[in-house]
This record gives C-alpha cells, structure tokens and sequence, in this order.
C-alpha cells in the first residue's frame, strides 16, 4: 500500500526581494543547513505581538515549510496569527528591511 504524503502550504509567503536577502545573510553568516529560518510571533505589550524573523533549530513545536530554497520553522501555534502574512525585503534610501505585511493585524 502506497501512503500519500499531502503537501502542507505555508501561512506565510515572501517576496522574491525578501528570498535573496535571506540567502545572502544565510551566506554571509555561515549558517549550516541544519538551521532554518524561524518566522513567529512573541507577546508585545501595548501594542500586541512583535515579529520573530531569524535562523535558528527546529523544535518539537515546529511545522517546517520549504520557501523558496529555504527551511522555514514555525510553531504550530503561531499559524493562527501569521496566517496570509507576506514578508518583504526593502532596500530603499528611506526605508531599510524586513516588513511584515499582516492582512490579520488589526
């Protein structure tokens, strides 16, 4: 008998900017190929959550995506507050990073 594995999509999505500034810090830090990047969120006091954005192991809590070339983590519950969260990458003379784009966040 065959087992059919689903594939799972991810709650979050990247911009091709945000994948290729990912990879050149991936690069440029030395990360081995047993971390991956661990999206999530952490409680924030008056103004609700604050993003987690950074490589780090998996965890026994963790659901683990394949975006654009790289492993992503995310604690299972955490989907519920990223899911349909766009992440880009900005490298303007104004504006320099990483931007969560939440259409959840209120």
């Amino acid at each position: 008998m065959s087992v059919i594995e689903k594939a799972v999509e991810a709650p979050v999505t990247f911009t091709e900017s945000a994948i290729k500034e990912l990879i050149k810090i991936k690069e440029k830090e030395n990360i081995t190929e047993n971390h991956g990047l661990r999206v999530g969120v952490k409680g924030g006091g008056c103004s609700g959550f604050s993003y987690v954005l950074g490589f780090d192991e998996k965890n026994e809590k963790d659901e683990e995506y394949e975006i654009g070339g790289l492993r992503v983590f995310m604690e299972k519950a955490h989907a519920i507050y990223l899911i349909g969260m766009k992440i880009d990458w900005s490298d303007g003379l104004n504006n320099r990073g990483f931007s969560f784009i939440n259409p959840n966040a209120k």
